[in-house]
């Protein structure tokens, strides 16, 4: 019974989403109401520490929430001004090939905000490009959520590493840089593949029966982009450690894919348009506004999301400044939530919405315009994320009980340990991915699993810094597929009440992910 209350917190979300396909407002209603009871009649949780964990939980909904209506009003502002047509038009001059496209937006600039945010930021921006480009809600939004996943190993200039293995023995700058060498060796196996991945999902889901015998065509580039991005990803890991992994390797892929698509190398002579969205039509006009100026309010993102982050004077005062965090709720001291207002991504994407106002020339009318309009979607939105960041905390919080029972992803652990402890490097990717899945965080992925893998480590012989490694990269498998980064990508692309049509999409690619992080791990042990 133990572990079916365990795993229920799992289980759940997957019956009501995937196989029942209802609306994530409903489906994680019932998950959270079953899950609780459990906790409270079975695990023998207090209705203290539950009532604790569910405002912790409503507490967190809300900073998504609020990084939602930045990702949101950012994009109706850009489509106010005229900026997301001038945007598109410089991509489609690139390439009008919608393949390409995808692995530029999606993989190469989503993986850039990835490595500056985090945070679930990335599919919140790249969404709603893809769709102004022409893809449909459903092939954009979930082709933004398989895209973003190598960079999650490095988002937010590292945090999965620095903070979320902080805790473990050993912890430090060394030990950090031979987890993230590991990661981008592994990655070269596996994340190189990533964009031809994303071209096969976008063919074979949503393009026409016949652009399956086309589909090679495109492999030599694809293959050239996702093994620039891997091995720029191994150098820079090996010279600067984990920081700036994703934010330089995206950089350079970016360019090199551009300078190859604009030049039309390794692509096939006629642009395959077949997935697009049933009555697009491209505004072909020239635009007044120069590429620059379009573009401005996401360079304004990446220079304040680097400013906050890496330039301690700066980052102390976004940090304190406002703060809204809720610390030992209900006189609880390991139930907190935190919310630093200025540091959080969603306020960068408010200021550079608010900003582009003057960067484009435009009335302060049309960023008031965008913020009226997001309301309704981020209200939507709200209606799932409540009870899922609910379950999500008392599933963390499940070691505070008065029957002294481990909490239960470390019963869930212990329990694949001891039937899986002689194959674990096949199985230590699947326990990260099994982490951000239920808490929609790498970060906390890392922190709950990453002791438990440092004990199996020990215990069967196996390369420590490799298994963390692999918990890491697992856990960036399983971003593509965690139930609130699904609510805010269906969200911004207007398809709330779809979540369980969009992971039944992008669960097959995480499980394949993660699988091939495992082979790619067992590998790699063969030979240290």
């Amino acid at each position: 019974m133990l572990f079916l209350t365990a795993f229920s917190a799992i289980a759940a979300p997957f019956i009501f989403l995937v196989l029942l396909r209802m609306p994530a407002k409903k489906g994680m209603l019932y998950s959270a109401m079953i899950f609780i009871l459990l906790a409270f009649f079975v695990w023998n949780m207090d209705t203290l520490t539950l009532s604790a964990s569910i405002m912790e939980g409503f507490h967190q909904a809300v900073t998504i929430l609020f990084i939602l209506l930045g990702a949101i009003v950012l994009l109706n502002t850009l489509r106010q001004t005229g900026a997301v047509d001038r945007i598109n038009q410089g991509f489609r001059n690139i390439s009008p090939d919608m393949r390409v496209q995808v692995v530029i937006v999606a993989f190469l600039f989503g993986s850039l905000i990835e490595g500056a945010a985090g945070f679930g930021t990335p599919a919140a921006v790249t969404g709603p490009l893809m769709v102004a480009l022409g893809f449909t809600p459903l092939a954009a939004a979930t082709l933004a959520l398989i895209a973003d996943s190598t960079a999650v190993s490095f988002g937010a200039v590292g945090t999965p590493v620095i903070i979320g293995l902080g805790g473990v023995e050993g912890a430090g700058p060394r030990m950090f840089q031979e987890v993230a060498v590991n990661i981008t060796f592994m990655d070269m196996f596996v994340g190189t593949f990533v964009p031809f991945l994303l071209i096969i999902v976008l063919s074979l889901s949503f393009g026409k029966k016949s652009s399956r015998k086309g589909l090679l065509s495109l492999f030599p580039w694809a293959f050239f982009v996702g093994l620039t991005y891997s091995i720029s990803a191994f150098i820079y890991a090996n010279l600067f450690g984990p920081e700036f992994v994703a934010i330089l390797a995206s950089l350079t892929a970016l360019a090199a894919a551009t300078l190859t698509a604009k030049k039309n190398i390794l692509l096939p002579k006629e642009p395959w348009q077949e997935a697009r969205a049933e009555g697009f039509e491209a505004k072909e006009e020239s635009s007044e506004m120069s590429l620059m100026a379009a573009w401005s309010p996401y360079f304004i993102v990446i220079v304040l999301l680097l400013l906050t982050r890496i330039i301690e004077p700066v980052q102390n005062f976004t940090q304190n400044a406002i703060d809204l965090s809720w610390n030992n709720i209900f006189g609880i001291a390991d139930i907190s939530s935190g919310w630093q207002v200025l540091y959080s991504p969603g306020a960068v994407l408010l200021l550079a919405a608010f900003l582009s106002i003057f960067t484009q020339r435009k009335k302060i009318r049309d960023f008031g315009f965008a913020v009226k309009e997001a309301k309704g979607t981020v209200v939507g939105a709200a209606l799932a994320l409540f009870p899922t960041l609910a379950l999500v905390n008392v599933f963390i919080n499940s070691g505070i009980n008065a029957a002294d029972l481990m909490s239960m992803p470390e019963y869930i652990a212990l329990v694949l340990t001891n039937i899986l402890g002689d194959v674990w490097h096949f199985t230590a990717p699947f326990l990260g991915l099994l982490g951000s899945f239920v808490t929609g965080s790498s970060m906390v992925s890392a922190l709950t699993f990453a002791p438990i893998q440092v004990n199996v480590a020990a215990s069967t012989g196996l390369d420590t810094n490799l298994v963390l490694a692999q918990q890491v990269a697992g856990s960036a498998a399983g971003n593509m597929i965690c139930v609130h980064n699904v609510v805010a990508a269906a969200a911004v692309v207007g398809l709330v009440g779809k979540e369980g049509d969009i992971i039944r999409k992008t669960v097959i690619p995480a499980l394949v992910y993660a699988m091939f992080i495992g082979i790619a791990g067992a590998a790699a042990a063969m030979f240290m």
